[in-house]
């Protein structure tokens, strides 16, 4: 194939040079009846390129072809078999592979670190979870990625599940043992899907750590707007190997897509990935580049020190990616929820994840060295102004024997069952009917159907009154939490 073309996009150029109009939605006709206001801040481009994928892009039975011309190119760059294209982000396409490979009943091996669009496919597929542990750091108060004994283990416990979900690179950039563990999965004839949501550059540069399908994993799923340069929503499934049916795992996704697609977003993928094969090598070259000469500068600033070493080092994360520059503020004695709100407000800098001592920022291919610059200058103002700010409240963190909880009830069982909600004081033992997720970087410590206990609350409590934001559980400040609703002779 000609990796010189761009189907999607080139066909949205040609829509707009035939000045073709449509009697179809979207109804702002590209931008016509758009209010002026609303014109002048998104830009009337954006909506000229807003058009239908069906009777407007392309025919009525999408007889040109133009999005799997598309996907069919991507595969191709990257040496997957097939790679599908969606428009609801990573947290479609993880759902589709996890309905994909169980046929949507039965047991799923998944790392327990990962992101809460794993936890709401539990939820809408009544799949059991069989939780993999990550790797506990009790120095750093963080995981890193299970080891491949752990998931050699795991098999050996639950030799009917149906396959493997591993989250690999973290957010934190941190990566697994894929090699070690896809060997693992396939000996058992077992798929891999591996949560790559962080990892759109890996196929495009040989530095980079091991992108899953070189590994030898069957799924892939990627989010463009992470790493990649489309737009928010944009991600990627790709598809290798014989352990899969494609058909299935394609309308897995089409019964969870929307039937209104952003052409918008399909036509910035299919840019992208010319770009990269253009490209791609020479500009992840200069990203690498930024992010070594970063992490040198950020560690001399007083107080900032840049974790590295520390988390590729033995029983730690099989390797590491380098555009995510974690950055541990103990030594300024503040927490990372006031760092960032800090570099917000008095630096116009948004920061990643964040927690009780860490931000992180993540290089990418449009950074350079303006950019880098902005970032030490405000991390240099932070160190300064560091000494005036309050200390921060203390983060009760559980011990490892305490942070994983057991799970006794289905997530989709304890999700829309009977529920009530209880003071966080009376919650200890109770069963969680909601997420309760420190965001970000997004995954649960609480999930429907496991049993809560006190160290659990007390992280998020602490967490909570420290700055942690948890977006979904009812009540945000946690003071009550949702549970299983109980019939009296069953309470402790």
């Amino acid at each position: 194939m000609d990796q010189n073309e761009a189907p999607v996009l080139d066909a949205l150029a040609e829509h707009q040079q035939l000045k073709r109009y449509g009697f179809t939605p979207p109804a702002h006709r590209q931008g016509r009846g758009v209010d002026p206001r609303v014109l002048e801040v998104l830009g009337e481009q954006s909506f000229k390129s807003d058009v239908v994928a069906a009777s407007g892009l392309d025919d009525r039975k999408s007889s040109n072809g133009y999005l799997s011309s598309a996907e069919s190119l991507m595969a191709e760059a990257v040496g997957a078999d097939k790679a599908f294209f969606t428009t609801c982000g990573s947290s479609l396409s993880v759902k589709a592979a996890m309905l994909a490979v169980t046929r949507g009943e039965g047991e799923l091996l998944i790392s327990r670190d990962a992101h809460k669009s794993v936890s709401s496919g539990l939820v809408l597929s009544g799949l059991q979870p069989r939780w993999i542990r990550p790797q506990w750091d009790e120095d750093l108060k963080l995981a890193h990625p299970p080891s491949p004994q752990t998931v050699e283990e795991m098999w050996q416990r639950y030799p009917d599940a149906s396959a493997a979900l591993i989250v690999s690179p973290t957010p934190y950039g941190t990566c697994a043992d894929l090699e070690a563990i896809v060997e693992i999965c396939h000996k058992r004839g077992k798929p891999l899907i591996v949560d790559e949501a962080w990892g759109a550059q890996l196929p495009f540069h040989p530095d980079t750590p091991t992108w899953a399908m070189d590994a030898g994993a069957d799924i892939c799923v990627v989010s463009v707007h992470k790493m990649g340069l489309g737009f928010e929503q944009g991600s990627i499934f790709h598809l290798q190997g014989n352990l899969v049916d494609p058909v299935r795992l394609n309308q897995c996704a089409d019964i969870l897509s929307t039937t209104s697609a952003n052409v918008l977003i399909y036509a910035a993928i299919d840019g992208w990935r010319r770009q990269m094969v253009q490209e791609g090598k020479a500009m992840i070259d200069k990203a690498l580049e930024l992010a070594r000469g970063l992490r040198r500068d950020i560690e001399t600033i007083p107080g900032l020190h840049v974790l590295e070493d520390e988390l590729v080092r033995a029983e730690a994360s099989h390797d590491l990616d380098i555009l995510h520059i974690l950055i541990d503020l103990s030594q300024l004695g503040i927490s990372g929820y006031q760092a960032t709100d800090w570099l917000r407000e008095n630096c116009r800098l948004d920061m990643g994840t964040n927690d009780h001592r860490r931000i992180e920022a993540v290089i990418s291919v449009s950074d350079d060295k303006g950019t880098a610059d902005r970032l030490l200058d405000g991390l240099r103002d932070l160190s300064a102004a560091a000494a005036d700010l309050p200390r921060p409240p203390a983060v009760v963190i559980p011990p490892e024997e305490d942070l994983y909880l057991e799970t006794v009830m289905l997530p989709r069982e304890a999700f829309f069952g009977p529920v009530e909600n209880v003071p966080a004081a009376e919650a200890a033992g109770r069963i969680a009917a909601e997420m309760a997720t420190p965001y970000p970087p997004g995954v649960p410590l609480l999930l429907p159907g496991e049993r809560i206990n006190q160290a659990a609350i007390d992280y998020l409590r602490s967490g909570v009154e420290a700055g942690m934001v948890l977006p979904d559980p009812a009540d945000p400040t946690l003071q009550t939490i949702r549970v299983v609703r109980e019939e009296p002779h069953q309470r402790r």
